[in-house]
């Protein structure tokens, strides 16, 4: 993150708990990591910690449906949003996962998420990686009509959540305008979740969305070692 963001977020923070994030991380999370030797003291730190972690969860009472991004060269983008799947599911609310470039090959996760039913609308409507179609006019097109099933989900207030797998790479092909794409999310229900995965999310998408973890790559099995993608790893 920007050094200057991060100021500005931890300044907002500060006028809406009075510095009760600040409190959090100097009183730290305890284990051995505390300064306290003996236990009676480490117990009072603790429940300070827990007196200051209540009243940051007081302190925050805003529900609204969220923009997730999940981008980076480092493996686990569709695996983060998938988990989302399950616990939304787990929970009972409906969900959509529409891949985008995907569809090559059929993914584990769609035989496991299709035990789910009518909670869960899966749609692989990509045929593969580029070097795979080797026919831009096809693969655009393919594009465009998993947006318009995105769009379908999106605007469906009975979905809690829709991912938009393999979005970013949609985008940085140049199959999928950034200005759309925003106009479209913007667009659902106030209480609908969008997750969005794939390397290179652009900075426009970072800037509004919600949360955004970026994947670091820091060693591969494919780069390093050679070896091939495996069942239940790689699909």
């Amino acid at each position: 993150m920007d050094p200057r963001g991060q100021q500005r977020d931890e300044g907002r923070n500060e006028g809406r708990d009075g510095g009760l994030d600040a409190a959090a991380a100097e009183l730290g999370s305890g284990g051995m990591t505390a300064p306290e030797h003996d236990s009676g003291a480490y117990q009072q730190r603790m429940e300070r910690r827990r007196q200051v972690q209540r009243q940051r969860l007081e302190a925050r009472q805003l529900e609204k449906g969220l923009v997730l991004v999940f981008t980076g060269d480092g493996k686990g983008k569709t695996t983060a949003a998938l988990g989302l799947v399950l616990r939304m599911l787990g929970h009972g609310e409906r969900v959509a996962v529409i891949q985008f470039i995907k569809g090559g090959w059929q993914p584990g996760e769609v035989a496991a998420l299709q035990r789910f039913g009518e909670d869960l609308r899966f749609q692989a409507l990509g045929e593969g990686f580029t070097w795979e179609t080797q026919d831009r006019e096809r693969d655009r097109q393919a594009v465009a009509l998993a947006w318009e099933e995105a769009l379908r989900q999106l605007q469906d207030p009975d979905r809690k959540l829709v991912v938009l797998d393999e979005v970013n790479v949609a985008l940085k092909l140049g199959y999928l305008s950034l200005d759309v794409l925003l106009e479209g999310v913007r667009q659902r229900p106030p209480l609908t979740h969008v997750a969005l995965t794939g390397r290179g999310a652009p900075a426009a998408l970072i800037e509004a969305a919600d949360l955004v973890t970026e994947m670091r790559l820091v060693r591969h099995p494919f780069r390093e070692q050679g070896v091939r993608a495996q069942l239940g790893i790689e699909y």
